[in-house]
């Protein structure tokens, strides 16, 4: 849950500002018949429920069902998938991108849902850091969440994730436009708030793509109605698995 004030972020500007040459490497020890593997992050849990929808649907029942789906949809594709959580419990957020990091995963989606103070605010955003959360947050943060390099120097491994943590962004801005993209097909473009750019702290020391993706307005009168139909849900899954599956197959 993230109340959005930030302008939306063009697509195009996006692939400028982060861009990195093309053809990027395979993570370390990847190989040819590489398994993918995702990582989805259900937000909040636990101890921090998240939003309340009109329903009394919460926050982090919501983005723990959809991750659920959406790893069965990835799985039946042949993608390996590690949630961050599988039942109600608390997980600070720099637990959740090192469970990524640790693995090491090829993506990392943190799922959410959002809420505004005056309860009118309605449509779906995905996020990408800034360029000031991936050089200087990411640098903070990078002795907690560190990436298996077996046989490398621990410093030059510490490098290593630094230059991951930018490379990555390129990719990390292509996988947020084909959520938007995906969201638009099945919710329609009159709630497609965009892809956006923020400090997003559960983002902050990836190594690999990463984006935060808020599916609606849990806390909208009707939207939040909306967001409680199993029927929808099963349509946010299908769009966030396809967009997954879109950018791994590229």
């Amino acid at each position: 849950m993230k109340p959005s004030a930030l302008p939306v972020l063009c697509v195009a500007a996006a692939r400028l500002a982060l861009a990195a040459p093309a053809g990027a490497s395979p993570q370390p020890g990847q190989s040819a018949g590489h398994i993918p593997i995702v990582v989805l992050d259900p937000g909040h849990g636990g101890s921090n429920p998240g939003a309340t929808g009109a329903t009394g649907l919460r926050e982090k029942q919501l983005t723990l069902a959809l991750a659920r789906a959406v790893a069965d949809r990835l799985r039946a594709r042949g993608i390996a998938v590690r949630l961050t959580r599988t039942t109600d419990r608390t997980l600070t957020l720099r637990q959740r991108v090192a469970i990524a990091d640790q693995l090491p995963a090829d993506l990392f989606v943190s799922i959410h849902a959002n809420a505004s103070p005056t309860r009118t605010q309605s449509g779906y955003e995905t996020y990408v850091l800034t360029p000031h959360g991936i050089d200087i947050d990411g640098r903070a943060l990078r002795s907690d969440t560190t990436t298996p390099r077996p046989g490398v120097a621990p410093d030059i491994a510490l490098v290593l994730d630094d230059v991951e943590r930018g490379a990555s962004q390129w990719e990390a801005a292509d996988l947020a436009a084909r959520m938007q993209r995906a969201l638009r097909d099945r919710r329609g473009p009159d709630g497609d708030r965009g892809v956006r750019q923020d400090a997003q702290h559960v983002l902050l020391g990836a190594t690999m793509p990463a984006v935060l993706v808020e599916v609606g307005f849990l806390d909208h009168p009707l939207e939040g109605r909306r967001l409680a139909d199993p029927a929808l849900q099963s349509q946010l899954a299908d769009a966030l698995a396809e967009a997954i599956a879109d950018q791994l197959a590229d």
